[in-house]
Formats: C-alpha cells, sequence, structure tokens
C-alpha cells in the first residue's frame, strides 16, 4: 500500500532506513521533531511525483525540501540557500550524487 504521495510502502521502509540525515544538508533528523530543521520530509529528486523508486525518493529535512520547492536539482543547488548553507554536489548524499549523474526516469512498473 502507498502512503498519501504515492510512495509504496517497501521503498518507503527502505529510505527510512538509508536516509538517517538530510540528504542535501546531512542534519541528523530527530524523533521529537522539535524544529523544522530536524523534522524529516519525503524528497521526489526529479520533481516527478509518479517516479517512486528507492533512487528517486529520499528524506530531507523541511527547510532544504521547501527551498528546493519545484526547481531542478542543478539549478537549486546553485541557489543563494545552498550557498549559504555550503550544500554542493561534492556535499550531498550518496543518493544524491547518483541522481546527478545518472537522474532517476519513469519506467513502466512505477
Amino acid at each position: 500500500m502507498a502512503n498519501k504521495w504515492g510512495i509504496p510502502k517497501e521503498t518507503e521502509e527502505s529510505v527510512i532506513k538509508r536516509d538517517l540525515a538530510c540528504v542535501y544538508c546531512g542534519v541528523s533528523f530527530s524523533i521529537e521533531h522539535k524544529s523544522r530543521k530536524t523534522k524529516p520530509t519525503w524528497e521526489h529528486i526529479v520533481n516527478d511525483i509518479r517516479i517512486n523508486s528507492i533512487h528517486n525518493i529520499a528524506l530531507c529535512c523541511t527547510s532544504c525540501n521547501a527551498s528546493k520547492g519545484a526547481k531542478l536539482l542543478e539549478d537549486w543547488l546553485k541557489s543563494a540557500y545552498c550557498n549559504s548553507k555550503s550544500i554542493s554536489k561534492e556535499t550531498v548524499s550518496q543518493v544524491i550524487k547518483n541522481a546527478l549523474e545518472n537522474p532517476p526516469k519513469l519506467t513502466l512498473k512505477e
């Protein structure tokens, strides 16, 4: 059963195990979620809600998610927000580096 964003349960479980910190800025997530900075949110790396594989779904903090919005990843990484937080192609998590090198695409089974 998919969650309210259409992410299949098995993908959701894999991503939760993989992404213990924001895939962009690296802040560790807090169980209490007292701050929007430590609250994990679902992220489609390539902004296509139909691509729900573990290669396109990640967890990032609310701040990074709000900043990225619907921007293309490559464009967002050049933004003032990323510059101010020292977020770059070199500092993001491996799943993001992989997506930059080989962007996830819609497959027939998704």
